[in-house]
């Protein structure tokens, strides 16, 4: 009997985590989260709080906010103070992730295509893709920065969507915070929160 239910969770375990793994291939993997991410986004059974939660997951499982919220913090990140710098970084991903559903909803009802992957390094690929908007918008293309140091798994370091950086745009906007500011990163977290709670 024992051995019967071992064997039960093991099958699930196997048919669970083959539903939400993606390939280790940059192009592939992109290819297999957007559009399962397009799918949920327009499932008309999932409520707005089921399509948020999860593109939360997603994101936090493949996307590389910890590299993120590093990288637009820019170099006073050097000089912060280490209780700051985690309070920074946590305040962040929850901007981050708050964003990023908002901003998901307007591709629900659009078509994504992965047109080509360059390899750039070892830990870089970009991946090119289009997204035709089914109404009949213009076509918008995103290029991925997937960061691939660990083969196994893939992570998506930036956007560029029509040749502009999300992340370099993203550490503009808080360095002129900063700028403003004394360069006070409490400053910045505070503002971040004023996003959270809105």
């Amino acid at each position: 009997m024992n051995k019967i239910c071992v064997y039960l969770i093991t099958y699930i375990f196997i048919i669970h985590t083959s539903l939400f793994a993606y390939s280790t291939d940059p192009k592939e993997f992109v290819s297999e989260l957007v559009t399962e991410v397009i799918s949920k986004l327009s499932d008309k059974n999932l409520t707005d709080d089921e399509k948020a939660k999860f593109v939360e997951e997603i994101a936090l499982e493949n996307v590389d906010i910890k590299a993120l919220s590093l990288y637009t913090l820019g170099e006073i990140r050097k000089s912060s103070e280490k209780q700051i710098l985690i309070k920074y970084q946590n305040t962040f991903e929850k901007y981050f992730l708050k964003s990023l559903t908002s901003r998901l909803s307007d591709y629900s009802n659009s078509d994504f295509k992965v047109i080509e992957a360059d390899k750039k390094s070892v830990n870089y690929t970009i991946v090119n893709s289009q997204i035709v908007p089914v109404d009949g918008g213009p076509k918008i293309k995103i290029d991925w920065r997937i960061y691939t140091k660990n083969p196994e798994k893939p992570l998506i370091r930036d956007l560029i969507v029509e040749g502009l950086s999300l992340a370099r745009t993203q550490k503009e906007e808080f360095s002129s915070i900063l700028s403003s500011n004394d360069n006070k990163v409490e400053i910045l977290i505070q503002k971040l929160e004023e996003f959270i709670n809105n």
